[in-house]
């Protein structure tokens, strides 16, 4: 297979924003709020649970309308260009977050937490058009892995700002990063142009939707994906949140030794997004993504018998292969039970699932802390959220799916 420019380009903008999940989402700026913005027990736990579900509930309301606006209108490149410096803007802003500056920490984290996920919409939805169905898996193996390269890169270069008179400094080290390397994004990457007439594009959006809803039983094998992705997502987005301060917490790891955890972590997952790219095209990505999901069961269940740093560094290492996988097949399995026309639009619902359940999961998390005064029994509320998932996803016949999307876009005279 052939790495073009539009390949190239697509890739690297997940190169680009890892340095945004990494670390502000995971790494540093949470254990930051918590521990110097809010600076009093778990409460700071449950305000940072609140910051991600408002985020998330915004995307939530808004990614399916914009996502078919963009079908439409065919401007999913503009949609993610827009989106993509809300972030960084709002990333640099951190900088003047201070400790007591609790409502100025969470409204700036969140608008920067909503443009990300925001623009993932449009970026996932750009797949199908540069590269072949049968190599979707591959592609977004690809992009995940170089994402968490785009990480580890990114923990390496704010490895020396981590002392507390710098440690602002890593937020607009971080937007700067994302800057440029987005540019590789929307320099290289060319969206396929089609005509289409002008009209209200929101009026035209909402319409679509009322009719993919009334058509939305002609896609059963992608509503029970939905579902399942729904339940098993909130158990991810938890780990990704809370994981820091779940360290900091109880092994009162530092700064450095929480960047160093994530350093091996992001190597793992490398290799589990790459990896799993190419077994997901081998025996499908249903069974893929329930590989991962056992693999997301054991590590929630190591962090919470593990009494030492040393045994966490070894959750850490297998929740590595686990995020890199599950993510990178869950995107390709939405792609692959999508029909072309409906890419941007599906995609949008795809992020308002997530995000849905990315909505309950932390502040379930964050007020169960709260209450016991101990972020040990809130992680046993993750393993929840896997195991319904999983049963879910075994319902789903990925086969009959494939098909029906095939046969839409035969209906439709798509490519």
């Amino acid at each position: 297979m052939k790495i073009t420019k539009n390949i190239f380009g697509w890739v690297m903008y997940d190169f680009a924003n890892s340095s945004f999940t990494t670390i502000i989402v995971t790494v540093i700026y949470s254990v930051y709020f918590k521990t110097v913005v809010v600076n009093s027990g778990e409460l700071g736990t449950a305000l940072w649970g609140r910051a991600i579900s408002i985020s998330m509930l915004m995307v939530a309301v808004s990614a399916p309308i914009f996502g078919a606006v963009a079908d439409f209108s065919r401007a999913k490149k503009k949609f993610l260009f827009y989106n993509t410096y809300l972030t960084i803007i709002f990333t640099a802003l951190l900088f003047f977050v201070k400790q007591g500056d609790i409502q100025k920490g969470m409204i700036f984290f969140i608008i920067a937490n909503f443009g990300y996920n925001s623009a993932l919409v449009f970026y996932n939805a750009l797949l199908p058009e540069i590269a072949h169905r049968k190599d979707l898996g591959k592609v977004s193996g690809w992009g995940w892995a170089v994402g968490y390269i785009g990480g580890l890169l990114s923990l390496l270069i704010i490895l020396p700002l981590v002392h507390n008179k710098l440690v602002r400094l890593t937020f607009p080290v971080v937007a700067l990063f994302f800057f440029l390397f987005s540019l590789f994004t929307f320099f290289l990457l060319k969206e396929i142009k089609r005509t289409s007439k002008r009209t209200n594009y929101f009026k035209t959006a909402i319409k679509r939707i009322r009719t993919s809803a009334k058509n939305i039983k002609e896609f059963r094998e992608l509503v029970k994906f939905f579902v399942s992705y729904l339940i098993y997502n909130d158990g991810i987005v938890i780990v990704i949140s809370f994981a820091s301060i779940y360290g900091a917490t109880r092994f009162g790891m530092t700064p450095k030794q929480l960047i160093m955890y994530f350093i091996i972590a992001q190597s793992t997952a490398i290799l589990g997004a790459f990896v799993f790219g190419y077994i997901l095209d081998k025996i499908g990505a249903k069974i893929t993504i329930s590989l991962t999901i056992i693999i997301w069961m054991m590590v929630v269940i190591g962090a919470f018998f593990c009494k030492t740093i040393t045994q966490y560094y070894y959750v850490g290492l297998l929740a590595g292969i686990a995020i890199g996988s599950s993510q990178s097949s869950s995107r390709t399995m939405l792609a692959l039970l999508t029909p072309d026309d409906k890419m941007a639009e599906f995609f949008g619902f795809y992020s308002f699932t997530g995000k849905m359940a990315a909505i309950i999961g932390p502040l379930v998390y964050g007020e169960i802390a709260r209450i016991t005064g101990s972020q040990r029994w809130s992680i046993l509320s993750v393993l929840l959220f896997f195991i319904l998932g999983f049963f879910i996803l075994q319902t789903v016949n990925e086969q009959r799916g494939k098909r029906i999307a095939l046969k839409w876009n035969k209906n439709n005279n798509n490519p």
